[in-house]
């Protein structure tokens, strides 16, 4: 049985995301979405993970209320990450991990499971997509952008 998992902010959900989230849940038995909070968003946690629900009712979600702060590829950062993962995943027997970036060799090899690496042919960022909506609407989902749009009228 294939289980897989994929983690992020989804802050916004964008296309990428999309794309990394369809190959999981077409190519497992089960699959997993550990969304973190976070505060580079102001959207809470429970409206991106309603998102994810919606558009991936076949995924399980995961809501990570308290990540750790500390993000980065040195080796103390890893450790912390990867000790937060092994905590929300203890009771799950995943043997797979998602990701299109290069921190998922990390994870991958910490929990002795495979990576798949999945190409972005999407050229796309969160960052990007916060820094101007408008622009780059293209990107997302039509619940997300309205969601965003929404936020944004009523700051």
């Amino acid at each position: 049985m294939e289980i897989g998992f994929t983690i992020g902010k989804f802050a916004p959900l964008h296309l990428g995301h999309d794309t990394l989230i369809t190959k999981g849940i077409n190519e497992c038995d089960k699959f997993y979405i550990l969304i973190n909070n976070t505060d580079v968003i102001d959207i809470p946690l429970e409206v991106r993970a309603k998102w994810l629900k919606d558009l991936y009712p076949e995924a399980n979600i995961i809501l990570g209320y308290n990540p750790p702060k500390r993000y980065g590829m040195d080796k103390e950062s890893i450790n912390i990450q990867l000790n937060y993962l092994k905590d929300m995943f203890k009771d799950i027997p995943v043997n797979r991990f998602y990701s299109g970036e290069d921190y998922g060799d990390y994870v991958a090899e910490y929990f002795n499971i495979k990576h798949i690496r999945v190409n972005k042919d999407i050229d796309i960022s969160a960052s990007k997509i916060r820094n101007d909506i408008e622009a780059n609407k293209r990107y997302l989902k039509i619940q997300v952008y309205n969601d965003l749009i929404n936020k944004k009228s009523t700051d």
